[in-house]
């Protein structure tokens, strides 16, 4: 199940594991805490992250 929900914190450090610490760190500077997946697709997809491989997350930010 693809995951909807997920904490950026989750994202940067996939990034970072891979070496990529400039992409985390534009990634950490402009994302929201709590990232749409769906809506972000075509870029997780180019960064080559997988949304089916993140953990979901129930919490959605009020003010995002």
């Amino acid at each position: 199940m693809t995951a909807t929900h997920v904490r950026r914190a989750e994202i940067v450090s996939i990034l970072r594991s891979r070496g990529k610490f400039a992409r985390a760190d534009w990634f950490e500077r402009e994302f929201p805490d709590i990232v749409d997946t769906g809506k972000n697709s075509s870029l997780l997809t180019t960064l080559e992250i997988d949304a089916d491989a993140l953990s979901s997350t129930d919490r959605i930010p009020q003010d995002a």
